[in-house]
């Protein structure tokens, strides 16, 4: 699988009684690919996969792949808690049609010292039963997930069935260091950027291509900035950069936990999606916020 450019995790456009709005969800992926994007992302944190009922996962998967085909790859995320659970989840979404599986960090991981082999067994048990690849994630504490030492990276990286990365730390630092680890490491490992705040920064700093939230908004935008920056129109690249971050610093703002219903919202304005309703425990924004959203997309001249 050739994982590169901007992959955008898809919101879940849903009904007034927070239910899959199938035709919705077929439209939207069909302007996503008009859009030029170079993957999907699905059944993740955006399309509020941890709050979706196993048999909803495996119709998102059906629906998707009926408008895609093969015309880009389709990530699907592997949410579980624990190895029986992973396995059995990776083997229907693979049977669905995902292309890749992007497997979330479990609780049993949390805590220090994280014992290389705990994630590399999991791992392991995942790619022994499909016969699709796995990215690894690695997430910031703060958001719930687990970030990996050199031991573990090293560890995990053995597996052939393993191809890539999210990072997603949203921490430059411990980007560049996990970077400068994997490409010292004897094989060739795709890393994909999951840091909507440092977006162009993390192709400066070696990502392969972006897998992210915010991949969904200005994605025109982005894979024409991921373009100029491949092939050295470095201007080019920073002002497409400037424009689109700063859309992306509004989405993303305090509590990070309502980035995607207000990127719901911002697809709502731009007449993408019909309504931004999401499911609890999630909430709705206030007129206020809807302002603030409507204003960053006329800045970078997105309505």
């Amino acid at each position: 699988m050739n994982l590169h450019g901007i992959i955008p995790a898809i919101v879940l456009p849903m009904t007034e009684d927070y239910r899959i709005d199938e035709s919705a969800l077929e439209g939207y992926v069909e302007w996503l690919l008009r859009q030029g994007c170079h993957g999907l992302a699905i059944n993740v944190d955006t399309g509020e996969g941890p709050h979706l009922w196993p048999e909803e996962k495996v119709r998102v998967i059906q629906i998707v792949k009926g408008v895609v085909g093969d015309r880009v790859p389709i990530i699907s995320g592997l949410g579980a808690a624990f190895t029986e659970q992973a396995v059995r989840a990776a083997q229907e979404a693979e049977q669905a049609g995902a292309d890749g599986l992007l497997v979330f960090p479990i609780s049993a991981w949390r805590g220090r010292p994280l014992p290389a082999d705990l994630v590399y067994d999991y791992h392991k048990a995942v790619a022994q039963a499909v016969s699709i690849p796995l990215i690894a994630f690695q997430l910031q504490d703060a958001l719930g997930g687990v970030e990996f030492d050199a031991p573990v990276l090293k560890r995990l990286f053995e597996l052939e069935g393993v191809i890539a990365i999210k990072e997603a730390c949203f921490d430059a630092k411990k980007y560049v260091e996990t970077v400068r680890y994997l490409r010292s490491l004897p094989r060739d490992i795709t890393i994909l950027t999951g840091n909507d705040n440092f977006i162009l920064e993390s192709f400066v700093l070696d990502a392969d291509g972006a897998l992210i939230g915010f991949g969904t908004l200005a994605t025109q935008l982005q894979v024409q900035m991921y373009d100029a920056w491949r092939s050295g129109d470095h201007d080019t690249a920073f002002r497409i950069g400037h424009r689109v971050q700063k859309l992306a610093d509004v989405i993303f703002d305090q509590p990070v936990r309502d980035y995607r219903v207000r990127t719901k919202e911002a697809l709502v304005m731009q007449g993408v999606i019909p309504r931004a309703t999401v499911r609890p425990p999630l909430q709705g924004v206030d007129d206020e916020e809807r302002q603030k959203i409507r204003i960053a997309l006329e800045e970078a001249g997105l309505l």
